[in-house]
């Protein structure tokens, strides 16, 4: 190798490495904030209306069921001088079988995936889904790379309010951006 082709490949490479940055793109970030496009969206409104009274009317029903367990409890307790032990197995038998009731209801409106859980995916799915296409055509639109979102589980230790695009994405949702 001659003297020329030594020199001329560490230049050839320090070259090509001082170039690099130069070709590489600067990433865009972007955040908005879900909570706040969410109480400004009508159909969040409406869904956490429907939301609550279902609540309530299920709470009603396991109060109304939890009555009725305690009152066979004190139907019993007051006639326990009175009954044969076979009377009381059967009654405790019934009171049993109405508890488990009360506790396969609850679990069925208010447990993990239970009514209320599937209600309120039901509910969000679509107004999530039209948050999520406004922030796509958002990003498109003003080139953004990546867009966060500042009400999930993403810490974010500090964030500059200029790059929070939540009002883009309202906009294109067709919601005022205006503060109420």
């Amino acid at each position: 190798m001659t003297a020329r082709h030594q020199f001329a490949i560490p230049l050839l490479t320090l070259l090509l490495i001082g170039c690099l940055p130069l070709l590489s793109v600067a990433q865009r970030f972007a955040y908005i904030d879900s909570e706040v496009i969410l109480k400004k969206m009508p159909a969040y409104k409406d869904a956490e209306a429907e939301l609550v009274s279902l609540t309530k009317q299920w709470e009603q029903e396991i109060q109304t069921k939890q009555a009725e367990v305690l009152s066979m409890r004190r139907k019993m307790e007051a006639e326990l001088v009175l009954l044969t032990p076979e009377m009381k197995k059967e009654r405790e038998a019934e009171i049993l079988t109405k508890e488990n009731d009360l506790k396969n209801r609850q679990a069925e409106l208010f447990g993990y995936d239970g009514a209320l859980f599937k209600k309120r995916s039901e509910l969000m799915r679509p107004i999530q889904d039209k948050i999520l296409a406004a922030s796509r055509k958002v990003a498109k639109e003003k080139k953004i790379n990546f867009i966060f979102d500042k009400a999930s589980d993403l810490h974010m230790i500090y964030y500059d309010a200029s790059y929070n695009y939540s009002d883009f994405v309202m906009e294109e949702l067709g919601i005022s951006t205006e503060q109420k």
